[in-house]
């Protein structure tokens, strides 16, 4: 479907990205006089280029992925003018820097998850917990998180994945509440991914997938929005626990940055936290006395 890199000269991903943030931009935000004749909804490219302080004909080139290692200079200039915010700079960088970023093939293999990080898994064994790489494949889960969204451990291994759950399982349109805040979130996290791995073989499948399968997933991609979320809350409806408040943690490994754990908790003594006591009971994670039982390995 053409949707990560078309194997051409031409950067595809920087030209979508940046035709994208211009028609954002209106005319009155950064004081050009619309005009009686305009046909776009945000700037025209020469707009752009004279707020830049580019030419026309370069800023044109640019936009059309025809220019090799922009200075960090025209980058920063054309994120003013766009008014991009830090992660949308930074996701301009990729793109437009190759050479900056490990753009290289992913390996079919997926990641190894260290016995370090295994054992977080087994400590926050009383709140839903999973470890992902930046495709949001899952290579670590306890048992909380599977009970909590899915089990991805009975799951065949290349369905093991946050963005293939919550877009293709209807289950995930219940259990989530706000279900279009947590799915455009997905996205925005896998548009950052493909700018720093815009040759991963894995990654175009499974945005080639999504975009076949979902319209949802199709629209926002082509939308081109990036951003991070590193902490945050969810509302749940769970078939067994009723509706919860979680508060989400996502922690990228020093060591391991395309790996990051996330980690879902509750606030002390409200009716969320006692909802997961509920939960962790009942799949046997806490004894009878309310403490921490014994788990299986999550692999």
């Amino acid at each position: 479907m053409g949707t990560m890199s078309s194997g051409s000269d031409d950067n595809k991903e920087l030209s979508d990205f940046l035709r994208s943030r211009r028609a954002r931009v209106t005319p009155e935000e950064v004081g050009v006089t619309p005009g009686a004749s305009r046909r776009v909804p945000g700037l025209r490219r020469e707009e752009v280029a004279l707020l830049a302080g580019l030419s026309a004909d370069y800023y044109i080139r640019m936009e059309r992925g025809r220019v090799a290692n922009a200075s960090e200079a025209v980058l920063e200039a054309v994120a003013r003018a766009l008014r991009l915010d830090d992660v949308e700079r930074a996701h301009l960088f990729a793109l437009a820097r190759p050479q900056s970023v490990a753009r290289v093939s992913r390996p079919a293999v997926p990641w190894r998850v260290r016995p370090g990080a295994h054992a977080l898994l087994e400590v926050l064994r009383d709140v839903p917990a999973m470890i992902l790489d930046g495709r949001m494949d899952v290579l670590a889960v306890n048992r909380m998180a599977c009970a909590m969204y899915v089990d991805f451990d009975a799951l065949p291994a290349r369905k093991r994945n946050l963005a293939r759950f919550i877009f293709l399982d209807p289950t995930a349109r219940e259990l989530f509440i706000e279900w279009e805040m947590a799915a455009r979130m997905v996205v925005t996290g896998l548009h950052l991914y493909a700018g720093r791995h815009p040759n991963d073989p894995q990654l175009a499948d499974l945005i080639d997938q999504l975009s076949a399968l979902d319209e949802d997933f199709r629209r926002w991609w082509a939308a081109q929005d990036v951003e991070e979320f590193s902490h945050g809350t969810r509302n749940y409806r769970h078939p067994l626990i009723g509706e919860v408040t979680l508060d989400y943690e996502s922690l990228a490994f020093p060591g391991d940055p395309d790996q990051w754990l996330f980690v879902s908790t509750a606030q002390a003594g409200s009716r969320s936290s006692e909802a997961l006591r509920t939960l962790a009971d009942r799949i046997g994670v806490l004894d009878t006395a309310g403490k921490p039982g014994s788990v299986g390995n999550p692999e």
